[in-house]
């Protein structure tokens, strides 16, 4: 159990060591929102939070995501200035949390010929030339382009990124994740101040809570009037395989069900693909089925689209996640109107991890400031909108 992360009571948790005139916060779930959201607090506000987990830090998808970080592949959304915003907070961060798992890559997208990837049996032909500008996909491969340099691709480990906003945070101000289930939010029948929540049975002193649970904010949807209604979450397998050299490019397939290689600095490329469609997640957190045909269908692929990957060794038995969609697609971060003190951040799909420095930043401004000005047109993302 890392520093942070503590098994202690939760009625002590809640209501020590919050300095005189700051809000009580806490933040239910302590993926890599709440963790950025905990963070920002402490390090631009002084403000010290308490996290509750059911299973920890980063236990779902900010623990088994990709890290896949792009500069400019959400222009022209809503979350193009969020995600070039985090881009570039994901360098200073790296420095700043001493993270060595952040390094910058290229990506190309790669068609490759079915027929041809089938015939070869994961071996490529003599004297084959790869395409130009393509590092290892090596079998069937007819057409690329680039959709990326190091100038606009990076990655980050996810569950490194998430443990040292709460390492950092934890340092700074004494901020902490604590083991236990967020069941509802208690608020002053006449004002409609939040003042607690309610952990595993027992009510817990709050001014102010965050609810960052990832697909699982589903499950708040009745805490109060204003919190979103359907919250979705899209199940990913992946599988991380180490073939004999580092790669540095990530690659986008098209054709076989177009699958995704995302190399990593420390020699493991992680492979994922065929998502699952979007549903009420009801699996556990930290209890999420990996399927075992789904993790072979892409050790195959991986192994049948390159030579380097054909003996690549398989780390591991697989994994899955479940990604949090909204509505509309758009995440869901702000105030939730009727309800004082009480706040949402989630859906961010399949950009959370890059996504998550300026969410976090963001969230921790406008619970500190009542305003937010580090992203432009944040308001956007209000779960107002889905009051309408």
């Amino acid at each position: 159990t890392r520093a942070f992360v503590s098994h202690r009571a939760v009625m002590a948790a809640a209501t020590g060591d919050t300095p005189a005139g700051k809000p009580r916060v806490v933040i239910a779930g302590a993926g890599v929102i709440g963790a950025s959201t905990a963070y920002h607090l402490a390090a631009n506000h002084g403000m010290r939070c308490t996290l509750y987990d059911q299973k920890g830090a980063g236990c779902a998808a900010s623990g088994k995501a990709g890290g896949f970080l792009a500069l400019d592949w959400c222009d022209g959304s809503p979350v193009g200035e969020l995600a070039r915003v985090s881009f570039a907070m994901h360098e200073e961060l790296a420095k700043t949390l001493s993270l060595d798992s952040y390094r910058r890559l290229t990506c190309e997208a790669v068609a490759v010929d079915e027929r041809a990837v089938v015939a070869a049996g994961g071996v490529a032909k003599p004297g084959n030339k790869k395409l130009e500008r393509v590092q290892w996909a090596d079998i069937g491969a007819v057409a690329s382009r680039p959709m990326g340099t190091e100038e606009t691709i990076a990655q980050v480990h996810p569950k490194r990124l998430t443990e040292a906003f709460l390492a950092a945070a934890n340092e700074k101000v004494g901020t902490e994740v604590v083991l236990g289930k967020v069941e509802g939010v208690v608020a002053d029948e006449v004002t409609g101040e939040v003042t607690g929540v309610v952990v595993d049975g027992e009510t817990v002193p709050a001014d102010v809570v965050v609810v960052a649970m990832g697909p699982w904010t589903h499950r708040a949807s009745t805490w109060a009037p204003g919190m979103p209604k359907v919250i979705l979450g899209q199940k990913y397998h992946a599988v991380l395989m180490r073939p004999e050299r580092v790669l540095t490019q990530a690659v986008f397939f098209q054709g076989l069900g177009d699958p995704e290689f995302y190399p990593r600095g420390d020699g493991d490329v992680y492979v994922c693909a065929y998502p699952d469609s979007p549903n009420v997640v009801d699996e556990e957190p930290g209890e999420v089925e990996v399927r075992p045909d789904a993790v072979q269908r892409l050790v195959d692929v991986a192994r049948a689209v390159s030579s380097e990957m054909k003996n690549a060794e398989v780390n591991g038995s697989g994994q899955s996640c479940h990604l949090p969609i909204t509505q509309d697609g758009m995440p869901v971060m702000g105030a939730v109107p009727g309800t004082d003190g009480l706040y949402v951040a989630t859906g961010h799909s399949c950009w959370g991890i890059l996504n998550s420095p300026a969410s976090g930043a963001a969230m921790a401004e406008l619970i500190a400031t009542g305003s937010v000005t580090c992203v432009k047109n944040f308001d956007a993302f209000s779960p107002k909108r889905f009051a309408r």
